[in-house]
């Protein structure tokens, strides 16, 4: 059998699969139109404003900071696990230092963002102002 066969009905119950469960389901489940279904949010809470509302910026700093450092900790922890046997094959120094180099690069890392305030969580004057009429 051509390899390109089975590749080609491999894509074919790729598509098939999902699509007949998205119609099996459009068959099933039951249509009940109500009012708060088609409301901006659904859960329950009466929405105010509009829906053009800005974030803070630092939302998405402190997700990016928690991104770096979360993926350091998975970058040490197998150093860790490995370091015995690296110090008795490569010995102290070459085991140590890249890892004291990464380190390193995080912490001036950190110092730039907490100096620039990426880490400080303050109001915007925007805020100030709408809160308080």
């Amino acid at each position: 059998m051509n390899p390109w066969i089975a590749i080609g009905m491999l894509a074919v119950v790729a598509i098939l699969i999902p699509a007949s469960m998205m119609g099996v389901s459009a068959l099933l489940r039951p249509s009940v139109p109500e009012q708060g279904k088609r409301a901006i949010y659904e859960s329950g809470e009466v929405p105010t404003g509009g829906t053009r509302n800005r974030f803070n910026i630092q939302y998405y700093m402190v997700a990016l900071l928690f991104v770096v450092f979360d993926i350091e900790t998975v970058l040490i922890f197998p150093w860790t696990v490995i370091y015995r046997d690296a110090v008795s094959e490569a010995g102290l120094v070459a085991a140590l230092v890249p890892m004291l180099v990464f380190i390193g690069i995080l912490v001036v890392g950190l110092a730039w963002a907490w100096r620039n305030g990426a880490v400080s969580w303050v109001r915007s004057p925007r805020y100030e102002t709408e809160t308080r009429t």
